[in-house]
């Protein structure tokens, strides 16, 4: 049986600033995606890249789930949330992509 993985996640541009709440189901990549500007809308208009806090989830439903609950918070609970594992607000995936943007992570 293959064993899946599902994320939240939760961005921002920077310390203090605009907070965006997603799911997917590869977590490396989205943040690639997001980092690279390849996805239009909210993020990309905003420039929000660095990635603050993220939970995993083995049920896609749950993760669902759990997105739009976060997404139903006001900015103070999500706040607190964050600080709670990241009080200094440091980019979770700043090692990730330590030679640049991997081209491999790139969605045809």
């Amino acid at each position: 049986m293959t064993t899946h993985a599902y994320w939240i996640y939760i961005l921002t541009n920077r310390w203090n600033g605009t907070l965006y709440v997603g799911v997917t189901n590869d977590l490396k990549r989205r943040i690639w995606e997001h980092r690279a500007g390849a996805i239009p809308g909210f993020t990309k208009q905003y420039g929000l890249k660095r990635l603050l806090y993220y939970e995993e989830f083995r049920d896609v439903r749950r993760a669902i789930d759990r997105e739009k609950h976060l997404k139903g918070w006001n900015r103070q609970r999500k706040l607190e949330l964050i600080e709670r594992g990241n009080p200094d607000w440091k980019d979770l995936s700043t090692d990730w992509f330590s030679e640049g943007l991997d081209s491999s992570l790139r969605s045809e």
